[in-house]
């Protein structure tokens, strides 16, 4: 009976160790496979491919960072152009067991998660959209664009429509002093087409933009 046991009991540790053996050698395969062989090819082609691209498509001004081509910034100033609304937020300086808006917070990305019947929505809207008019001069009952008075689903979008940017456009060539036209050149040449030609709509990106007008017409650079 002894015997017996014994040789189950060897029986067992071989069949466990013949089952050890293949399934950790699988987990240091796929481990190698996936945590440093893959990440390591994709890093050396796209440095060599896209080394924009691959360093966060980083915008310099004058030796000066100012910001990423895929993450929008918060302008406020008449003369410059205005992204969308953004509903990140972030902690309150006050009280940090509370959130406040923050828009365009990089370190928040995110939206405000309402449905097209939210009741909140729908008034944030309506005020966005009497802010924009009045902003930018427009008759009470004028059309705006849906991406001057919504957020993007990041909160972090870096473009805007051009009829956006072309009803911005008079208040921007007001604010610089500078003709209508000279604004919408400006508006014409960073407007990006859709991708592929198919792909998206077209668009404008506001942080090139507004840099482009800073230096046409020399000034405080972007201060926003």
């Amino acid at each position: 009976m002894n015997g017996m046991k014994k040789n189950n009991d060897a029986g067992g540790a071989s069949v466990f160790g013949g089952m050890l053996r293949p399934a950790v050698v699988s987990a240091v395969f796929f481990m190698v496979v996936t945590g440093i062989v893959y990440p390591l090819t994709t890093t050396i082609v796209a440095q060599a491919l896209f080394p924009g691209q691959a360093h966060g498509s980083l915008i310099e001004y004058n030796h000066r960072l100012l910001g990423s081509r895929l993450i929008g910034q918060y302008f406020t100033m008449p003369r410059y152009f205005h992204g969308r609304p953004s509903a990140t937020t972030g902690t309150d300086p006050h009280d940090p067991a509370k959130t406040v808006d923050q828009p365009y917070n990089a370190a928040s990305s995110g939206a405000s998660n309402q449905g097209a019947l939210s009741r909140a929505l729908l008034d944030a809207v309506a005020t966005r959209a009497k802010a924009y008019r009045e902003e930018n001069g427009l008759a009470p009952d004028a059309k705006v664009p849906a991406d001057a008075v919504t957020a993007s689903a990041s909160g972090l979008d870096p473009d805007i429509s051009p009829e956006n940017a072309r009803l911005q456009a008079p208040r921007v060539a007001r604010a610089r002093n500078l003709s209508l036209r000279t604004i919408l050149t400006q508006v014409d040449r960073h407007t990006a087409g859709r991708q592929l030609g198919v792909l998206g709509t077209p668009r404008v990106n506001v942080l090139e933009l507004n840099l482009a007008l800073d230096e046409a017409a020399p000034a405080k650079p972007l201060v926003r």
